[in-house]
Protein backbone atom coordinates (compact mmCIF):
# COMPACT_ATOMS: atom_id res chain seq x y z
CA UNK A 1 0.00 0.00 0.00
CA UNK A 2 1.28 3.36 -0.97
CA UNK A 3 1.64 5.77 1.84
CA UNK A 4 -0.95 9.18 1.46
CA UNK A 5 0.89 12.45 0.68
CA UNK A 6 1.71 13.73 4.97
CA UNK A 7 0.84 10.62 6.39
CA UNK A 8 3.23 8.99 8.78
CA UNK A 9 4.61 6.12 8.53
CA UNK A 10 4.19 2.38 11.12
CA UNK A 11 7.53 0.53 11.58
CA UNK A 12 6.67 -2.65 13.71
CA UNK A 13 9.68 -5.05 14.94
CA UNK A 14 8.72 -8.64 15.12
CA UNK A 15 10.68 -12.00 16.04
CA UNK A 16 10.43 -14.91 17.92
CA UNK A 17 10.81 -14.02 22.18
CA UNK A 18 14.21 -13.27 23.22
CA UNK A 19 15.08 -11.42 20.14
CA UNK A 20 15.08 -7.95 21.77
CA UNK A 21 12.46 -6.22 19.99
CA UNK A 22 11.78 -3.63 23.08
CA UNK A 23 15.48 -2.40 23.72
CA UNK A 24 15.37 -2.00 20.06
CA UNK A 25 12.33 -0.03 19.77
CA UNK A 26 12.94 2.42 22.66
CA UNK A 27 16.36 2.96 20.48
CA UNK A 28 14.91 3.46 17.21
CA UNK A 29 12.56 5.93 18.34
CA UNK A 30 14.91 8.13 20.31
CA UNK A 31 17.27 8.27 17.18
CA UNK A 32 13.91 8.89 14.77
CA UNK A 33 13.38 11.93 17.20
CA UNK A 34 17.05 13.48 17.09
CA UNK A 35 16.41 13.78 13.28
CA UNK A 36 13.32 15.41 13.67
CA UNK A 37 10.67 12.39 13.27
CA UNK A 38 7.57 12.87 15.87
CA UNK A 39 7.53 9.74 17.14
CA UNK A 40 4.87 7.45 18.77
CA UNK A 41 6.44 4.41 20.42
CA UNK A 42 3.70 1.03 21.53
CA UNK A 43 3.43 -2.46 21.67
CA UNK A 44 1.21 -5.38 21.42
CA UNK A 45 -0.47 -6.21 23.26
CA UNK A 46 -1.29 -2.85 25.21
CA UNK A 47 -0.99 0.25 24.54
CA UNK A 48 -4.17 1.45 25.23
CA UNK A 49 -6.56 1.05 28.37
CA UNK A 50 -7.97 -1.75 27.11
CA UNK A 51 -4.84 -3.54 25.32
CA UNK A 52 -2.89 -3.15 28.52
CA UNK A 53 -5.44 -5.29 30.49
CA UNK A 54 -5.52 -7.66 27.95
CA UNK A 55 -2.02 -7.90 28.17
CA UNK A 56 -1.73 -9.22 31.56
CA UNK A 57 -4.94 -11.71 30.54
CA UNK A 58 -2.49 -13.16 27.35
CA UNK A 59 0.50 -13.01 28.71
CA UNK A 60 1.41 -13.12 32.63
CA UNK A 61 -1.44 -16.18 33.07
CA UNK A 62 0.07 -19.30 32.74
CA UNK A 63 -3.53 -21.15 32.66
CA UNK A 64 -3.97 -22.24 28.93
CA UNK A 65 -6.01 -20.02 26.30
CA UNK A 66 -7.53 -21.67 23.51
CA UNK A 67 -5.53 -20.91 20.23
CA UNK A 68 -8.79 -19.04 18.64
CA UNK A 69 -9.15 -17.24 21.94
CA UNK A 70 -5.47 -16.19 21.93
CA UNK A 71 -6.10 -14.92 18.48
CA UNK A 72 -9.32 -13.11 19.16
CA UNK A 73 -8.61 -11.45 22.04
CA UNK A 74 -4.88 -10.21 20.28
CA UNK A 75 -7.10 -8.62 17.43
CA UNK A 76 -9.58 -7.05 20.21
CA UNK A 77 -6.64 -5.38 21.52
CA UNK A 78 -5.37 -4.72 18.26
CA UNK A 79 -8.42 -3.64 17.13
CA UNK A 80 -8.42 -0.55 19.83
CA UNK A 81 -4.72 0.38 19.38
CA UNK A 82 -5.36 1.08 15.74
CA UNK A 83 -8.33 3.30 16.61
CA UNK A 84 -7.30 4.98 19.57
CA UNK A 85 -3.57 5.08 18.99
CA UNK A 86 -2.08 4.31 15.51
CA UNK A 87 -4.36 5.62 12.53
CA UNK A 88 -4.54 9.17 14.73
CA UNK A 89 -0.78 9.05 15.04
CA UNK A 90 -0.70 8.57 10.93
CA UNK A 91 -2.74 10.96 10.20
CA UNK A 92 -1.19 13.52 11.81
CA UNK A 93 2.36 12.75 10.06
CA UNK A 94 4.37 10.97 12.76
CA UNK A 95 5.87 8.18 12.79
CA UNK A 96 4.61 4.83 14.65
CA UNK A 97 6.94 2.40 16.14
CA UNK A 98 5.64 -0.79 17.28
CA UNK A 99 6.48 -3.47 19.05
CA UNK A 100 4.44 -6.65 17.44
CA UNK A 101 1.45 -6.54 14.98
CA UNK A 102 -0.35 -8.34 12.54
CA UNK A 103 2.61 -10.79 12.12
CA UNK A 104 2.95 -12.26 15.43
CA UNK A 105 -1.03 -13.57 15.51
CA UNK A 106 0.19 -15.38 11.77
CA UNK A 107 3.57 -16.42 13.58
CA UNK A 108 2.12 -17.50 17.14
CA UNK A 109 -1.45 -18.40 16.60
CA UNK A 110 -0.79 -19.85 12.70
CA UNK A 111 2.55 -21.41 12.26
CA UNK A 112 2.79 -21.99 16.17
CA UNK A 113 -0.61 -23.29 17.22
CA UNK A 114 -1.81 -24.38 13.60
CA UNK A 115 -4.79 -22.27 13.15
CA UNK A 116 -5.52 -21.35 9.44
CA UNK A 117 -3.75 -18.73 8.33
CA UNK A 118 -6.29 -17.29 5.96
CA UNK A 119 -8.96 -16.99 8.54
CA UNK A 120 -6.38 -15.05 10.49
CA UNK A 121 -5.23 -12.63 8.28
CA UNK A 122 -9.55 -12.09 7.62
CA UNK A 123 -9.23 -11.85 11.18
CA UNK A 124 -6.76 -8.84 11.02
CA UNK A 125 -7.87 -7.77 8.23
CA UNK A 126 -11.23 -7.25 10.23
CA UNK A 127 -9.41 -5.94 13.69
CA UNK A 128 -6.60 -3.41 11.54
CA UNK A 129 -9.22 -1.91 8.40
CA UNK A 130 -6.81 -2.92 6.52
CA UNK A 131 -3.87 -1.01 8.14
CA UNK A 132 -0.17 -2.51 6.34
CA UNK A 133 2.79 -1.63 7.84
CA UNK A 134 5.09 0.36 6.08
CA UNK A 135 8.10 -1.11 7.04
CA UNK A 136 8.38 -4.66 9.25
CA UNK A 137 11.46 -5.67 10.60
CA UNK A 138 12.10 -9.20 12.11
CA UNK A 139 14.35 -9.58 14.70
CA UNK A 140 15.19 -13.56 14.02
CA UNK A 141 17.28 -15.44 16.76
CA UNK A 142 17.62 -19.67 17.69
CA UNK A 143 14.50 -20.17 20.24
CA UNK A 144 17.33 -21.79 22.51
CA UNK A 145 19.19 -18.42 22.43
CA UNK A 146 16.28 -16.21 22.21
CA UNK A 147 14.42 -18.04 25.17
CA UNK A 148 17.60 -18.37 27.75
CA UNK A 149 17.23 -14.40 27.76
CA UNK A 150 14.33 -14.76 28.84
CA UNK A 151 14.13 -16.03 32.57
CA UNK A 152 11.89 -15.98 35.95
CA UNK A 153 9.88 -12.82 36.10
CA UNK A 154 10.79 -11.75 32.61
CA UNK A 155 9.03 -15.02 31.04
CA UNK A 156 5.79 -14.78 29.51
CA UNK A 157 3.13 -17.66 29.02
CA UNK A 158 4.47 -18.15 25.58
CA UNK A 159 7.90 -18.59 27.29
CA UNK A 160 6.71 -20.56 30.12
CA UNK A 161 4.38 -22.50 29.10
CA UNK A 162 4.91 -23.95 25.54
CA UNK A 163 7.61 -26.24 24.14
CA UNK A 164 10.34 -25.43 21.86
CA UNK A 165 9.27 -27.38 19.19
CA UNK A 166 6.43 -24.72 19.59
CA UNK A 167 8.80 -21.54 19.36
CA UNK A 168 10.80 -22.95 16.31
CA UNK A 169 7.37 -23.06 14.77
CA UNK A 170 7.15 -19.49 15.63
CA UNK A 171 10.27 -18.83 14.23
CA UNK A 172 9.98 -20.56 10.50
CA UNK A 173 6.60 -18.64 10.49
CA UNK A 174 7.93 -15.35 10.91
CA UNK A 175 11.04 -16.22 8.12
CA UNK A 176 8.18 -17.15 5.55
CA UNK A 177 6.37 -14.21 6.01
CA UNK A 178 9.51 -12.19 6.00
CA UNK A 179 10.41 -14.51 2.51
CA UNK A 180 6.37 -13.74 1.08
CA UNK A 181 6.85 -9.94 1.17
CA UNK A 182 10.35 -8.98 0.50
CA UNK A 183 9.52 -5.25 -0.46
CA UNK A 184 7.98 -5.04 3.03
CA UNK A 185 9.68 -7.18 5.60
CA UNK A 186 13.53 -7.36 6.58
CA UNK A 187 15.38 -10.09 8.56
CA UNK A 188 18.32 -8.96 10.91
CA UNK A 189 20.27 -11.31 12.68
CA UNK A 190 19.13 -10.39 16.55
CA UNK A 191 21.98 -13.25 18.24
CA UNK A 192 24.69 -10.25 18.02
CA UNK A 193 25.42 -7.93 20.12
CA UNK A 194 22.75 -5.04 20.70
CA UNK A 195 24.64 -2.19 18.82
CA UNK A 196 25.63 -4.46 15.52
CA UNK A 197 21.31 -5.59 15.31
CA UNK A 198 19.85 -1.91 15.85
CA UNK A 199 22.56 -0.81 12.94
CA UNK A 200 20.98 -3.00 11.02
CA UNK A 201 17.29 -2.13 12.16
CA UNK A 202 17.48 1.68 12.11
CA UNK A 203 19.06 0.82 8.33
CA UNK A 204 16.13 -0.48 7.45
CA UNK A 205 13.52 1.68 9.20
CA UNK A 206 14.88 4.80 7.39
CA UNK A 207 14.81 3.14 4.48
CA UNK A 208 10.89 4.33 4.62
CA UNK A 209 10.43 6.88 8.16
Amino acid sequence: MEAQPGRGRLITLEGPDGAGKTVVGQRLATALVARGRSVVLTREPGGTRLGERLRGLLLEDRGRIEPWADALLFNAARAELVAEILEPALAAGQVVVCARYTDSTLAYQGYGAGLSLDRLRSLAEIATGGLVPDRTVVLDIDPVQGLRRKAGSEQTRFEASFDLDFHRRVRAGFLALAAAEPDRVRVVDASRGVDSVYADVEAAALEVA
